[in-house]
């Protein structure tokens, strides 16, 4: 049986024929964690010029470097689709940010709501676990993870032509509506624990872009409803 290469995500701008530096993490995670061997070869991606086998070199305890070699891969862009998620307990928003990653949102925004269990996130440990799961999944396009806003600013500074599909738990058991709109940009609006509070529930209705979905007859938790609702998207909008 034949191990798979690892894969790397990198900032450098890559193409072949150049050499980009390896940080101090990548050199322990190639050399002391997976015991990898001196000039071996990998896989490398930056989320912007798709994806290219290289060869690794330490050049000292903490130092080494990456040939770039030639492309596998080109950059997959996945649909204009963006999450927004009220943020919940620390394990559980890891869950939402890298399978939305994994699923195909191209950004990732976390909203504080009326219910919001959160009113923090660590924005850059957010966005390592997404580059983590593109690194896992084979992807090569790493969506961003937005800083925390309240929902109500983010909807200020809505663009008209992005759809919403905003999923209202007080519609559970109704017909899901995903089939209305159309294809293009949208974004998907998952709540709290608690649910979205009435004055919220009324300001989004009376949006011209927001379309109210059920997610079945059961209510989900927040993150089972994420991965619901990008499944469904998908499936009836996306590139499933």
């Amino acid at each position: 049986m034949v191990a798979s290469k690892p894969r790397l995500y990198v900032e450098h701008p890559l193409a072949s024929g150049q050499s980009c530096p390896l940080t101090r993490d990548h050199i322990h995670y190639l050399f002391d964690v997976m015991r990898f061997g001196q000039g071996g070869e990998l896989s490398v991606f930056n989320g912007r010029d798709g994806e290219f086998t290289a060869v690794a070199d330490r050049t000292g305890r903490h130092t080494g470097t990456l040939s770039i070699q030639g492309r596998t891969r080109p950059l997959l862009r996945p649909p204009d689709l963006w999450l927004l998620f009220a943020p919940i307990k620390s394990a559980r928003t890891d869950f939402i940010v890298e399978k939305a990653a994994e699923m195909g949102a191209a950004r990732i925004l976390p909203v504080r709501t009326r219910f919001t269990n959160s009113e923090r996130i660590r924005q850059s440990r957010l966005q390592r676990h997404v580059i983590e799961a593109v690194e896992q999944c084979g992807g090569t396009f790493v969506p961003e993870v937005c800083q925390l806003r309240s929902l109500g600013a983010v909807l200020a500074d809505w663009a008209l032509d992005r759809q919403l599909l905003f999923c209202d738990e007080a519609l559970r058991g109704e017909p899901s509506g995903f089939s209305s709109g159309k294809m293009g940009k949208w974004a998907i609006l998952i709540g709290p624990e608690g649910g979205f509070s009435d004055d919220e529930r009324s300001q989004l209705t009376d949006l011209p872009f927001v379309h109210r979905a059920s997610l079945g007859p059961r209510v989900l938790r927040a993150d089972t409803a994420a991965v619901a609702a990008m499944a469904i998207w998908q499936r009836a909008f996306g590139d499933w």
